[in-house]
């Protein structure tokens, strides 16, 4: 088991979301928040086996990062801000033990999503219950003490004899196409992003590892976006990029989250993003009524792909187990 810095496990513990950054197949880094586990010396974010593209994206590249930047909800005061940089190891051999783990993890972390909803009903969601597990191996860790992004930050390596997981074999079969198609135009969907508050931009360092750092504000200027970063910010954000905004309530019962890919450049504390297209979404917001009514139509979409996708892995469907 690694020995990262002990103050850290607390954030990699409390923190509702972070921001997982992994590669597409042009090298493109996708970032969208995910809930964070701590597992056996990994830290563990998972995704739908109805929608597996964040697994797809790690089977095809294993450098990924996971940046924890964004407290709220945590119960921690001034935290510091943590990037991991790590080799990604996905779970999907026994999908039935995996649904298992997340019903149980995400009922204890997040129990208030679920609150007031019939054991029924949960029973009947395993198109989102069902689940594949992507376990990051920390190699390097950055973290800037008490969140002060203006700081140099702190570094700690894993040992260079670490052992590399290796993921499960890749399933049979053709990929599922993205399960919702992305806005037409994206200049609607970005001004919506810029009342969440500050992005988190992510580019490609020279090792090939998806970097996602916070920026320290953002202003749209005609057709691109200006950027100011942190003087701690740890490399000259250059070429293809994401940004990622994302926000939650201090009780997490709804999100909203918003990316962009594109192209950035830099110089010195100010980058220019130019936007090539908005990705898909998977917030819920507003009103307890709005957010099942979308939730429902995710269901109708989703839920015919449960079998193909079992069957592709060679297994029935998973069961929703309620502890």
């Amino acid at each position: 088991m690694l020995n990262w810095p002990s103050e850290l496990t607390l954030v990699f513990e409390k923190f509702v979301t972070c921001e997982y950054a992994s590669l597409n197949k042009q090298g493109t880094p996708i970032t969208y928040p995910c809930t964070p586990y701590v597992g056996d010396g990994t830290l563990d974010v998972s995704t739908g086996l109805t929608y597996p593209a964040k697994a797809e994206r790690a089977w095809r590249n294993p450098k990924v990062a996971l940046s924890f930047s964004y407290a709220r909800g945590s119960g921690l005061t001034q935290p510091p801000t943590v990037l991991v940089l790590g080799h990604a190891a996905v779970r999907d051999a026994n999908l039935q033990a995996n649904t298992d783990r997340y019903v149980r993890a995400t009922l204890n972390k997040s129990p208030d999503t679920y609150k007031g909803q019939p054991n029924f009903l949960l029973r009947r969601l395993t198109w989102y219950f069902a689940r594949i597990w992507i376990e990051v191996t920390p190699l390097q860790i950055l973290w800037w003490p008490a969140g002060n992004l203006n700081a140099q930050p702190q570094t700690w390596e894993a040992p260079q004899n670490v052992t590399l997981p290796k993921s499960d074999p890749e399933p049979q079969g053709q990929q599922p196409p993205a399960w919702k198609e992305p806005p037409v135009t994206w200049l609607a969907g970005l001004k919506r992003a810029l009342k969440l508050g500050k992005p988190v931009l992510t580019v490609v360092n020279a090792d090939g590892y998806p970097v996602p750092i916070r920026v320290a504000d953002v202003r749209l200027e005609k057709d691109e976006l200006w950027l100011n970063l942190h003087a701690g910010t740890p490399l000259q954000p250059q070429g293809a990029a994401c940004l990622t905004f994302h926000a939650h309530p201090e009780i997490f019962t709804g999100q909203e989250n918003l990316a962009f890919v594109g192209n950035v450049s830099s110089s010195g504390d100010t980058a220019h993003f130019k936007v090539e297209r908005q990705l898909g979404d998977w917030s819920l917001t507003g009103t307890g009524l709005k957010q099942m009514l979308a939730f429902m139509g995710k269901q109708r979409v989703l839920a015919p792909r449960l079998k193909s996708e079992a069957a592709r892995r060679g297994q029935p469907v998973p069961r929703v187990n309620l502890p």
